[in-house]
């Protein structure tokens, strides 16, 4: 498979070498990506199965249960493939900086369902939902100084994340 199949990244595509390892790259970045889909899951599954989460009040703009496993499928794999286009650009300060923001923001992508779900944390919950918002927010930034296609990528995540700190922070106002 060639990087333009995969909608490539304009540094690796100059050199060939490159092809092998950034494969190699990319399923490095989806396996991360999947760790933090692995956590979340596990930690929402027991809230679920638990009859927990059915039982908060949630806010009439609530999706529907089956919404979320697709959506969170699709920006998942986003969000990986822009951490493999940074990974992909010219080393320097602003590619590293950007590295480090998007690892930052997939811990705590992983860190809300841990507090949310496992620990039962609604407020704490919220408020990292927001630390998250910021951290993706900063990763877009970083990313758009290093790719031009990474921050559109992040761009439904972004919105996605906005929307569950709405949500979020509804249903931690209603089940105090």
């Amino acid at each position: 498979m060639q990087l333009s199949e995969l909608g490539g990244s304009e540094g690796l595509e100059h050199n060939p070498t490159l092809n092998r390892e950034s494969m190699v790259a990319l399923g490095a970045f989806g396996a991360l990506t999947a760790g933090a889909v692995f956590l979340n899951s596990r930690s929402t599954r027991e809230a679920v199965q638990q009859g927990w989460y059915k039982r908060l009040k949630k806010p009439s703009f609530q999706p529907p249960r089956q919404a979320f496993a697709p959506v969170w499928t699709a920006l998942y794999g986003l969000i990986a493939v822009s951490g493999w286009r940074i990974w992909g650009s010219p080393a320097g300060a602003q590619r590293s900086r950007a590295l480090g923001l998007w690892f930052v923001q997939l811990g705590l992508n992983a860190a809300w369902s841990h507090l949310f779900f496992r620990k039962r944390q609604l407020k704490a919950a919220a408020v990292e939902n927001w630390v998250l918002l910021g951290s993706i927010a900063a990763y877009t930034a970083a990313a758009s100084r290093v790719d031009r296609k990474s921050p559109w990528l992040m761009a439904p995540y972004l919105g996605w994340v906005s929307f569950a700190n709405v949500l979020s922070t509804d249903i931690a106002r209603l089940n105090p």
